[in-house]
């Protein structure tokens, strides 16, 4: 108990709330991340996760009855965004992180989403208890599952999931020990599923570190999205102070030959 309520008492929630610059729209999105003061990496809202939470709000049109895959979701808003854009969506992150897995669950019903707990469900072995995992009264009617996925290793997990149309990560290229990790598990989904498209974001920390000759090596095309063709080019989205002036790529990486593209900035066209 004493556990329990130090961790809420270290709760902080931040909202972020997405709308067109277009002075004519009215529709919007405001989502609440719940953030755990701890010094682990998944417990906060990282710049990248904003930055591709945008790129979902505005290609909201393309997600409806989409199967989404977060991974390496943390406090998930990305994949939240997905949900509530009308995605059925499956959170990941680490199996051997149960906090993480906590925090993808405690995302989810802050927003009022339904958390599946299935038989050997990660999510019920995370909360410990299945009461933290019953629909609440008032909950929205989207349902969304939270698996424990680790970078690398065809487990069955990996191997049970559905047909997916869309993974998303965000900042999943942390670390470069993780890098090609993240591949094969990126290599494995495209295998799986040869239409889908892996919608990710990364902070440029190093001009020592490359994407482009792993890509290559896994047979992967990547195409770089200007922030701008998504109203993402500022320092401050979505009601928040981030992403700051982090340096943020917008990455939409398929199955290909290696070759990367720069997407050409339409003020009048987004599609891709």
């Amino acid at each position: 108990m004493a556990g329990s309520e130090a961790e809420s008492s270290s709760l902080a929630f931040k909202v972020f709330t997405f709308k067109d610059d277009d002075e004519n729209s009215e529709e919007s999105l405001s989502v609440t991340i719940p953030e755990v003061l701890d010094p682990q990496f998944g417990m906060y809202v990282w710049p990248c996760a904003v930055v591709l939470a945008q790129f979902l709000w505005n290609r909201r049109r393309e997600l409806k009855n989409k199967t989404v895959l977060e991974l390496g979701a943390g406090v998930s808003l990305p994949g939240v965004v997905a949900s509530l854009l009308g995605s059925s969506v499956l959170l990941s992150d680490s199996a051997e992180l149960p906090q993480c897995l906590k925090n993808c669950a405690r995302s989810c019903h802050t927003n009022r989403l339904k958390v599946t707990a299935g038989q050997k469900s990660e999510v019920v072995q995370a909360l410990g208890q299945r009461s933290e995992v019953t629909p609440n009264l008032g909950q929205r009617s989207e349902v969304v599952q939270v698996v424990g996925l680790s970078w690398g290793h065809i487990s069955p997990r990996l191997l049970s999931l559905p047909k997916v149309d869309l993974v998303l990560g965000s900042d999943v290229f942390y670390d470069p020990q993780d890098f090609e990790s993240v591949l094969v598990t990126v290599s494995f989904l495209f295998r799986k599923n040869p239409l889908t498209q892996f919608w990710t974001t990364y902070q440029v920390r190093s001009s020592d570190w490359s994407l482009e000759l792993l890509l290559s090596r896994w047979r992967m095309a990547c195409e770089l999205v200007p922030l701008g063709v998504f109203e993402a080019d500022k320092p401050e989205l979505a009601g928040s102070r981030l992403p700051g002036n982090h340096s943020i790529q917008m990455m939409v990486i398929t199955p290909g030959d290696g070759r990367w593209s720069l997407q050409q900035q339409h003020t009048d066209d987004n599609s891709m």
